[in-house]
């Protein structure tokens, strides 16, 4: 049964956003899509998200623009540092410093304002890049903030990071969203996606996409260049 809350589902334009946001329906929320326009270098995601939104039923689409290119140190937001065609060890050049932070204080921002408890974010700590604000550990420590910050929070209104991913792997991922009718086409997850949002096929988050679909048994629809 539907609950008709209200939700915030953070999209990407990509894979797992575009699941996430199939989960929430599912689930009955009534759910408003934010993008951030930040200065990457693969925009092209930001207009498969806005189409996704429309697409998938988003009662409200929004693109909040932000400047952390001018912050750097990241091969998304500073061309002059290569994306590489693998992670590697450690934490990879296309972590972008505190971007999940940032992107969900402002979604928190607006669930405030829209009277919503619930928030939704794609991040996945199985198979994923490295990144530390993919983990549940800063999952759960910010939703601590979350309730500690807001004038909600402390009227004794609760909020909830939902990360239906976290512990699914990249096929299962696929698998989830194939049932639901996520239309995978639609979708950018190219680290430097051209103009048109055909992917390049060999950065980190291509070759995790791609073998995604094989390991489930899923037709990739991945538009490569």
């Amino acid at each position: 049964m539907a609950n008709h809350a209200k939700a915030i589902v953070l999209l990407s334009g990509g894979l797992d956003s575009a699941t996430t946001l199939a989960i929430a329906q599912q689930q009955g929320f009534d759910c408003y899509t934010l993008s951030f326009d930040y200065g990457q270098r693969h925009r092209s995601e930001l207009e498969a998200a806005r189409c996704y939104a429309a697409y998938a039923g988003s009662i409200e689409h929004r693109v909040m623009r932000l400047d952390l290119d001018a912050t750097g140190g990241s091969a998304l937001t500073d061309t002059a540092i290569p994306v590489p065609e693998s992670a590697g060890d450690g934490i990879p050049v296309t972590y972008v410093p505190a971007r999940n932070t940032v992107f969900l204080a402002l979604a928190l921002g607006w669930a405030e304002v829209l009277g919503s408890t619930d928030l939704f974010i794609g991040v996945n700590a199985v198979d994923y890049s490295g990144y530390p604000d993919c983990r549940p550990e800063f999952i759960n420590k910010f939703q601590e903030l979350a309730n500690l910050a807001t004038k909600a929070g402390v009227e004794g209104i609760k909020f909830h990071i939902h990360t239906p991913l976290i512990d699914l792997s990249k096929a299962d991922i696929v698998r989830t969203g194939t049932r639901l009718g996520v239309d995978y086409s639609q979708t950018v997850s190219c680290y430097q996606a051209d103009e048109q949002g055909r992917a390049c096929g060999v950065c980190d988050s291509c070759r995790l996409r791609r073998a995604g679909f094989e390991q489930a048994g899923v037709p990739d629809p991945t538009r490569y260049r």
